[in-house]
């Protein structure tokens, strides 16, 4: 199996390599609005002009201290399948799990809104609707419309705010959660949940209310990719997983690392062995199952 997963990853790294047509930005927040707060670092923005271009674009929100830097390798690989990708530097220093034994119900709930959209709702974080990750990915893409006319960011902005039926959501842990709420608050061109969300109230042993809440992104378009010994408790992913989709949370299928999918299911395991089961869904050996999820 380790040689199995070496070779699998020496193949995407050549793969990569020879895709040097990846053109990647790096754009200090500063850069877009000078009222937006740098956290960790910049944004980072790719796409490949000799790919076919698939006209959408997915915006990968990365979880708890992260940095949107960290990001590049699944974004590089999007970028090379046709999509432009997008990953922004937001107010992430605070755990989703902070709500886990909340007696209010709604901690989560206010979690969710205040970081998407700076409603001061939360008792947990304080962000501001400048600094909401809406507005920081919004002027992103007013700036790179401006700054690289021929990179067609253009297609994805009506006026100044995003076309969302154009976008995918896609988040890695806390950014999963992120991920599934704004698929309840627009129709999207899809939502891609790694490793998450983790919004499940211990107290009350029942998700978070607002994913049960009926979206607007059909859940024909809604993914999630788990580990099965994910620290931060898969049964409860898995529920919360069953709550945003609508989709039963013994629903699933096992992949495997080189190997593409053969399903019609929209959560997916892995069992992959590592030392950072929170991270695998990330890992570039499973570079077929992400062509799974968008529908590749």
């Amino acid at each position: 199996m380790k040689l199995l997963l070496l070779l699998v990853t020496l193949l995407f790294l050549a793969t990569v390599s020879t895709r040097c047509q990846v053109r990647f930005q790096s754009i200090a927040p500063t850069a877009t609005d000078n009222h937006i707060r740098i956290v960790h670092g910049p944004h980072i923005a790719l796409y490949d002009p000799a790919a076919t271009s698939r006209h959408e674009l997915v915006l990968m929100i990365e979880g708890t201290e992260d940095l949107a830097t960290r990001m590049r390798p699944i974004d590089s690989c999007f970028a090379t399948m046709g999509f432009h990708v997008i990953s922004i530097d937001y107010l992430n220093n605070v755990n989703t799990v902070t709500c886990r034994n909340s007696t209010d119900s709604s901690c989560f709930d206010n979690f969710r809104q205040e970081i998407n959209f700076g409603t001061p709702v939360s008792s947990v974080v304080d962000v501001d609707s400048v600094n909401s990750i809406v507005n920081r990915f919004a002027k992103l893409l007013v700036y790179l419309t401006a700054h690289d006319p021929a990179g067609g960011w253009a297609d994805f902005l009506q006026g100044s705010q995003p076309r969302w039926e154009r976008i995918v959501v896609a988040g890695h842990s806390q950014g999963a959660g992120h991920a599934a709420y704004l698929g309840k608050c627009y129709r999207l061109a899809g939502v891609l949940m790694f490793s998450g969300p983790q919004d499940y109230l211990k107290v009350f042993d029942r998700p978070a209310p607002w994913q049960h809440r009926k979206g607007l992104t059909p859940p024909a378009r809604q993914f999630a990719f788990l580990h099965v010994d994910d620290p931060y408790n898969v049964h409860f992913q898995l529920a919360d997983v069953a709550a945003v989709t609508g989709f039963s949370a013994a629903d699933t299928t096992m992949v495997l690392p080189g190997q593409s999918v053969h399903s019609t299911r929209h959560i997916l395991l892995n069992n992959l062995d590592t030392k950072d089961p929170h991270g695998s869904t990330l890992d570039p050996v499973f570079v077929q199952v992400w062509k799974y999820m968008v529908g590749l």
